[in-house]
């Protein structure tokens, strides 16, 4: 048995790509988007068919528009949901993320899609959690993104969201770069790797709440990663990584994952409970601002797209 067939008795396997016509091979479940990921996507000639009769509309429709397109392309290929994000340029604004979130729903709704079948992604800011709440209220479910943080996730439960990604990759990333030479990546591996841990944690958390928020690893950096998260209810995965799981022999000592136990103090239902926490987690706040900087960068520039039609 391969390492991915394996990981599918464990975790619901999610695609982490806007490249629609990798997606058969794999097999999964639902698959995420970002803008990053469309506008890599969109710059080659295959999908040019997408573009067609977006000229002359405002931009910001327009990118509204393929991102739909691609979402409905996505779920021709894919049984269960799609993941398509709001601006991020939005992201400390609730009431202008509302508005664009119903109509995305609606343009996929206008298309005969179910909103059951669409996961609204929002950035995991205080402003993004409320706008979730709202949705979710609305029967909208959310995938809120760029969860680095406990504060995130308990918020985003609390709130009723349907869905979370801690980015277990950038998590990562923060911890060896900080560490420099005295990284030891086998004393990191596996249920150790600060990214894993932090999914572990939550894991724990939400058991002993009883919280109803599915938790779905993401920005994965290698295979071990995945793996070492195999029972968490799901795992987004990038092409790359599930053609290397598909290549791997699953070894035979693999196990579940097993979530972290750790009682620590409660956290306190208000936004300046939730800013202060986030404050106080260096990680967090550092890869939150760098995500949500980086997603607007490449929404400006698919916008730019748009316009240059």
């Amino acid at each position: 048995m391969n390492a991915l067939d394996w990981l599918k008795q464990h975790s619901v396997v999610v695609a982490d790509t806007g490249d629609f016509d990798e997606i058969a091979q794999f097999s999964p479940r639902d698959a995420t988007t970002n803008p990053s990921l469309i506008l890599k996507a969109v710059q080659q000639p295959r999908y040019a068919a997408l573009l067609q009769g977006l000229s002359g509309l405002d931009p910001v429709e327009a990118t509204d528009r393929l991102l739909v397109r691609f979402g409905l392309e996505i779920l021709q290929r894919v049984p269960g949901r799609v993941s398509t994000e709001v601006d991020a340029r939005l992201a400390f604004d609730s009431i202008n993320s509302l508005a664009r979130a119903r109509r995305l729903i609606a343009l996929f709704e206008a298309e005969g899609i179910a909103r059951d079948r669409v996961l609204i992604k929002l950035a995991a800011t205080w402003e993004g959690i409320e706008a979730a709440r709202v949705l979710e209220q609305e029967g909208i479910h959310c995938n809120l993104t760029l969860v680095f943080a406990r504060a995130q996730a308990l918020t985003c439960a609390r709130a009723g969201v349907k869905l979370i990604s801690p980015f277990v990759g950038r998590i990562y990333d923060w911890h060896k770069q900080r560490a420099g030479a005295g990284w030891d990546e086998a004393t990191h591996a596996g249920a150790l790797d600060p990214g894993v841990r932090s999914v572990l944690a939550i894991m724990g958390e939400f058991a002993r709440l009883d919280a109803r928020t599915e938790i779905m690893g993401a920005s994965f950096r290698k295979i071990g990663q995945v793996l070492a998260l195999a029972g968490c209810d799901l795992l987004t995965v990038s092409p790359a990584l599930l053609a290397s799981l598909k290549a791997t022999e699953a070894p035979g000592d693999l196990e579940r994952c097993q979530p972290l136990t750790d009682d620590q103090a409660a956290l306190e239902p208000t936004e300046s409970a939730f800013r202060l926490a986030l404050n106080d987690d260096a990680m967090a706040t550092e890869k939150l601002a760098e995500g949500i900087r980086l997603f607007c960068q490449d929404g400006a520039r698919l916008e730019g797209v748009m316009r240059a039609l």
